[in-house]
């Protein structure tokens, strides 16, 4: 079975629950990097407003196909209670082409079912599973148990 991981993650903590999943199941993993700017203080206000209003924004270009995959594991930080706008922006310039999918979402606390639902609404399937997790959990890595249920 040919699997991507694909994530956006402004902080770091997506990042590395991405790169454990892509290490236990051999994906290849894609970087989803905004051409909008959210670093900083200014960055998460920006982040927190354009999540409120789904905003679509511009993308560094792609390395992979994700019609090319079986499965691709979409992971993000929660935005105001919403999947942050790059992994939006990065759904929608793949419309339609998403075989199976599963979702990882990191938060500080909240916003996870806002999340997952803003992101089924776009990718327009149900996840096979999902994975959530607190950043603290991330963090720490007290997250083995949960990620080798998620992978099965």
């Amino acid at each position: 079975m040919s699997i991507l991981v694909a994530y956006y993650s402004r902080t770091e903590v997506t990042k590395k629950l991405a790169e454990a999943i892509a290490s236990e199941t051999g994906a290849d993993i894609e970087e989803i990097v905004s051409k909008v700017k959210y670093d900083g203080k200014i960055g998460f206000a920006r982040g927190g407003k354009d999540a409120i209003s789904e905003k679509i924004i511009d993308l560094e270009p792609l390395e992979f196909d994700v019609s090319n995959y079986d499965l691709v594991y979409l992971g993000v930080p929660v935005w105001a209670g919403k999947a942050a706008n790059p992994m939006i922006s990065y759904i929608k310039q793949n419309e339609g082409k998403f075989n199976d999918v599963k979702f990882f979402v990191t938060a500080g606390g909240s916003g996870f079912e806002g999340a997952i639902a803003e992101m089924e609404k776009y990718v327009g399937k149900a996840p096979l599973k999902t994975l959530t997790l607190v950043t603290k959990q991330v963090k720490h890595d007290e997250f083995k148990e949960e990620l080798a249920s998620f992978i099965e």
